[in-house]
This record gives C-alpha cells, structure tokens and sequence, in this order.
C-alpha cells in the first residue's frame, strides 16, 4: 500500500499543479477578456471625439500655410488637398484606418510624418518615465512597507511625514533643486540634454536621472501611503490570522498572505501615474533641455498643428489602455483573493 501511495503521489502533485495552472491561466483569461470589453469602447469613442476636436476648432491647413491674407479660393484649394473637403465621417473613417495602421498623418505646420516625429519624443519620455516609476516603486514599496511593518511607531510616523512632504513638492521646484545640488554645484550629472542608450548605457543613464528623480517624488508618495494603508488592512483579515495561529513565520504571513492581498491600491496606483509621468512633463523637460513628448504636444499646440495634436493624443490613449491592461493582468495573477470576490 505505501509503494503503492509512493507511485500515485508524483502524479497526483502534477495534477494538482495543472489544475492550478488552469485555474492562474483562466484568471488571467478572465481579467483580459474584462479590459478589453472595457477599453475597446473607450479607445473608440476617444479616438472619435479626438478627431472630431479639428472640427470643433475650427482651424485648417490653409491659414497656416497660407496666412490670414489667403483668398477662399486658395483655402478651398489647400483643403482639398488635406481631404478636407470629404464628409466628416468619411473624413474620420480614413483617419481611424490609417491609425489602425500606425499611420498619424502629416503636419500641417512641417509636412513631415507625425508618427515619426512622435517616435523620437516619444523615446525621450518614456526613457525617463519608466526609469522615474522604477525609482518612485523601489522606493515607495521600501517605505510603504517599513511603515506597515513598524506601524504605529516614531520610524512610522516619520515616513508618513516624509511622504507628505515629497507628494506636494512640485517636479519643476525639485528639477531646478537637482540641477542646482547635483548638475552645478556638486558635477555628478549633466545638467543638460539626452543621449539615446545606443550610444553607451553610461552616458543615456546618467542624462535621465535628474528628470526621473524630479518626476519620482509623487510616485513615492502615492506608492507608499497606498501600500502602508492596504498593508495595515491586509493584517487585521482572517485570513492572516489564520496564518499566524497556523505558526507560520512573519514572513511567511507577510509575503503569502499581506503582500499578495494588499498590493492592489498600490498597483493601481502605479497603473494610473504611468501614462501620466509621460504626458505631465512638459515643464521638465524644459527644465533639463529634452525635447520629449511633452514638448512636442506644447509645440504643436501652440502652432495649431491639428493633426499632430491628434497623434499625441492617440498615443497618451493607447499608453493609458495599454499600461491599464498590464496592471489588471498584474493583479490578476497576484491578487487571488479580490479575484475570488469578483
């Protein structure tokens, strides 16, 4: 009978082990096929209402090319050239089809490709958006989790008075505070300018850490507070004190039960600021002399240039409902009690 047990038990543990693949998978499954019932909707009805902003606005190729002096029969002429002159769902149907196609049409102000001229903003913002969340998670998860775990006292309440601090410290204040301190004064970073990680991993790190540590402070903030406050919760559930009169070990209850059940708010969080570190930094990147994403959408604002307003607004789109879908699948998977509440 032991041999027997002995010979069924492998088998059984792999069973065990599929079935729970299954059922990860199956969430995982779940949870997409949720977003994309969400963001579909969402992608089409604001790619719609961006386009429908060059109506609304009023302005044309023409005046911009032509001038405020231009003749109608010239405006006709440019505008047809544009395609301007086509009904406007005909107009946003061949619009959508070339966005589906990676294609954001032209500038009206340059007449270069706008996808292009998006791309090499765009590889400046994110460079430092995504090197500021690393820093504002790393960070903000030491703390929110110190804080949690040495609730209640003086180190506690001392971070909770850090990141109150920090959260309401604008990026400009701390941008021009970094290039001061650390570009002028003290030399251990270029004040100054980008260059691409092709050309030295060195030299691309160092240009984007003063604006990724100006943008970070907020993400600190808010990962923190969540994660300490979702923490704390975490610990006074059943489920947790099941597991401590279990005999568990406080790590084993922090890092199987608190951790994976009270991350949620935090990752929503990081969901959330993602798409806004890129958008939101126009005026540091004016600070630190980087021409990014954020500039290219001021600049194109002011001159008027609709459709390359358009392409950065598609593209803020599809990183907000890209970045999203990431984070739901994210807690999907780590999250098994919220999912067990759905």
């Amino acid at each position: 009978m032991t041999a027997t047990t002995a010979k069924t038990a492998p088998a059984r543990r792999r069973t065990i082990a599929g079935a729970r693949a299954l059922h990860a998978a199956g969430r995982v499954g779940s949870a997409l096929g949720r977003s994309a019932a969400i963001f579909v909707p969402v992608f089409l009805v604001a790619t719609f209402v961006t386009f429908a902003l060059r109506a609304m606005s009023g302005l044309s190729p023409a005046r911009i090319q032509l001038g405020e002096e231009a003749t109608p029969e010239a405006i006709q002429r440019v505008e047809a050239q544009w395609g301007l002159d086509q009904p406007f769902l005909t107009q946003y149907w061949n619009w959508f089809t070339d966005v589906l196609h990676g294609e954001l049409g032209t500038s009206w102000v340059t007449g270069a490709d706008i996808s292009t001229l998006i791309g090499l903003g765009l590889g400046v913002s994110l460079s430092v958006a995504t090197f500021a969340l690393v820093i504002g998670v790393v960070v903000g998860f030491l703390l929110g989790t110190v804080a949690a775990l040495r609730r209640t006292t003086l180190l506690d309440r001392a971070i909770t008075g850090f990141v109150t601090v920090i959260s309401v410290m604008p990026a400009f204040v701390v941008g021009i505070v970094l290039v001061t301190v650390l570009a002028v004064q003290l030399q251990l970073f270029p004040s100054a300018g980008y260059v691409p990680a092709e050309q030295g991993f060195g030299p691309w790190i160092a240009h984007i850490t003063l604006p990724a540590l100006a943008l970070s402070f907020d993400v600190v903030a808010d990962v923190a507070r969540q994660l300490r406050s979702s923490l704390v919760s975490a610990y006074g559930e059943n489920y947790v004190t099941g597991a401590v009169v279990r005999g568990l070990s406080p790590s084993r209850v922090f890092f199987g039960h608190v951790l994976r059940n009270g991350i949620g708010p935090a990752l929503a969080t990081i969901g959330q600021k993602f798409p806004a570190l890129v958008g939101a930094s126009v005026i540091t990147e004016w600070i630190f002399g980087l021409q990014g994403f954020g500039r290219f959408a001021n600049d194109s604002a002011q001159a008027g240039d609709v459709p390359a307003v358009q392409g950065v607004l598609v593209v803020s789109i599809v990183l907000v409902v890209a970045f999203n879908l990431i984070i739901n699948l994210v807690l999907a998977r780590v999250m098994p009690a919220s999912q067990r509440g759905v």
